[in-house]
């Protein structure tokens, strides 16, 4: 009887053991693409991940490089001369014209809502010179990014070379990194826009092929992308709340209902979780620092219910040295937070040192201190 208690006890005790092991973070959904990935846009968490580190082709979704350099370029109010070789690139057209001058802003909407190639070179050649020249600019780009596992010869994404690929995940960064700019997200989220033309007398209309942005209410832009050996490329983007998400999924036949099942996935197993406020941070009882030590932004990250509770903080600061300080300025960075998650660190922000400056003294300044000693002496005597 003692034995079969001990083995009840035993097999309780495991139990409880395995029950508070945290599992590994990942929304549960299951795609039919080659490679897939969701991330969350403000931190770059991989929520979810299928052989998302692959070299594949790309299709059009090299688009989304194409459209960043032209916007970052600051000339998308300059007008473009279309040349022949533009207008014979194969495949998705906005059907420009030898000669054709229009602004890169009307470019980069048929870019990306109609995936015009004779667009990509158009682009390619403004801004880069030539396609090639454009191809090391994507390169470099790409390199900033961090894109490690990705390489471009050409601005649209035809199957012209088998050194044009990417991955999922790094595709992700890429849109990413895009999406941190206003006009990039503005033109990606555009149902349908009208550009002049001016060898006719009606606008060019563009209705964006992001169906995405239609089917699934949350949806905030995208690319579309296909070719015959890359077959169905997809990245796209979503909010709901105050949770950004991307999706990518390269070689899938069903990638609508795809990204919304990770979206879906990805919004109901995850929460922003608010670590660490912004504002004054109360960590020290040193003469210098206190009350003078700030965080300028929140530090949020996205987590499950189960990985609420494994959250910690460590705060790092500078030595003090007063003597070392610069008059000229108010606020400095002497330290930063440090966000832990099971005890591996996922974010970390600045801290900032403010400094009240002194108060220049004007002339009511001096008349009262004269006024004040006045009444301190009648007082005194």
């Amino acid at each position: 009887m003692r034995m079969i208690w001990k083995l009840v006890i035993f097999i309780c005790l495991v139990t409880l053991t395995v029950a508070a092991i945290p599992q590994k973070a990942g929304a549960s959904v299951s795609v039919s693409a080659q490679s897939a990935v969701l991330i969350e846009q403000k931190t770059g968490r991989v929520l979810y991940e299928k052989d998302a580190y692959t070299k594949r082709r790309i299709a059009s979704i090299t688009k989304i490089m194409t459209a960043i350099l032209a916007v970052e370029s600051g000339k998308m109010n300059q007008y473009v001369t279309v040349s022949e070789r533009a207008t014979r690139a194969e495949g998705s057209s906005v059907y420009l014209k030898p000669g054709e001058k229009i602004k890169l802003k009307e470019l980069v909407y048929g870019l990306m809502l109609r995936s015009g190639n004779d667009a990509a070179v158009a682009i390619a050649e403004y801004i880069g010179g030539s396609v090639d020249g454009f191809a090391y600019l994507m390169n470099q780009k790409a390199r900033e990014i961090g894109m490690l596992n990705s390489h471009f010869t050409n601005p649209h994404g035809l199957d012209d070379s088998n050194n044009h690929y990417s991955t999922a995940y790094d595709m992700a960064l890429l849109m990413r990194y895009a999406m941190q700019n206003k006009t990039f997200q503005e033109i990606s989220g555009t149902k349908v826009y009208k550009a002049p033309n001016p060898t006719e007398n009606w606008d060019r209309v563009w209705k964006n092929k992001n169906r995405l942005l239609s089917k699934y209410k949350y949806c905030t832009g995208g690319k579309t992308g296909f070719t015959k050996l890359a077959k169905r490329t997809l990245v796209t983007t979503a909010q709901k709340g105050d949770m950004s998400l991307i999706a990518v999924t390269l070689n899938d036949s069903d990638d609508w209902n795809d990204h919304i099942a990770m979206y879906e996935s990805g919004f109901k197993g995850f929460d922003m979780a608010e670590v660490v406020p912004k504002g004054e941070v109360d960590i020290v009882n040193n003469k210098y620092y206190k009350n003078h030590l700030f965080l300028k932004n929140s530090i949020v990250y996205p987590a499950t219910s189960e990985e609420m509770n494994l959250f910690s903080v460590k705060y790092k600061l500078d030595r003090p040295d007063p003597q070392g300080d610069d008059s000229n300025k108010t606020e400095r960075i002497v330290g930063k937070a440090s966000v832990y998650l099971d005890g591996k660190v996922v974010e970390e922000e600045p801290i900032y040192y403010y400094r009240i400056p002194e108060k220049k003294k004007g002339l009511f300044d001096f008349i009262k201190e004269i006024f004040l000693t006045v009444l301190g002496v009648r007082s005194n005597g």
